[in-house]
């Protein structure tokens, strides 16, 4: 097994305000799976984890653009965006990658998507309620939607952890 090597990923702080600590944690998270992706050729990063199961992890990075952007964007911010990939008759299409689909594509995506959401968050303090709301018709404040994306992307890192051993052998951070 190879170890993976840790990327310019940056550490939370132990002393920061709560914010920032909120926004750390958060940057750390999205950082990591960019580092459970490095080294990896775009057809590895297409391979299916365990198949018949389509998850990949170019899929999974296309699937937190999304995310990124329904919850700072269209969530917090009231922004009526269209999904990036996903539709209605095929709601999982994030998840759905072809034989053209790149990393460096995908990436710029991610990363653009992660750019608005630092821009979408800014515009709000912890305790400002978004201007969208959820299913049970209630909005969020801006320190519930961090501390779920962070969750969001603690979960789906330990599915890059499975997916990532599973293409090349490689394990860690």
């Amino acid at each position: 097994m190879t170890p993976m090597t840790f990327a310019e990923r940056p550490e939370p702080a132990i002393d920061a305000a709560e914010r920032p600590m909120l926004e750390g944690w958060l940057d750390y998270h999205r950082e990591t799976l960019v580092v459970k992706c490095a080294g990896l050729t775009d057809a590895q990063l297409r391979e299916a984890s365990v198949p018949p199961s389509a998850f990949t992890l170019i899929g999974l990075v296309r699937h937190l653009a999304e995310v990124e952007r329904f919850w700072f964007r269209e969530t917090l911010a009231g922004e009526k965006l269209p999904d990036l990939y996903s539709t209605e008759e095929d709601p999982d299409a994030d998840f759905t990658v072809s034989e053209t689909t790149t990393w460096a594509e995908t990436e710029a995506v991610w990363r653009a998507e992660v750019a608005a959401a630092r821009e979408s968050a800014a515009a709000f303090g912890l305790d400002d309620f978004s201007k969208g709301v959820g299913s049970a018709g209630k909005p969020f404040n801006l320190r519930w939607i961090y501390t779920h994306m962070i969750e969001e992307y603690a979960r789906h890192n330990g599915h890059a952890d499975l997916v990532r051993e599973r293409v090349d052998g490689a394990t860690g951070v």
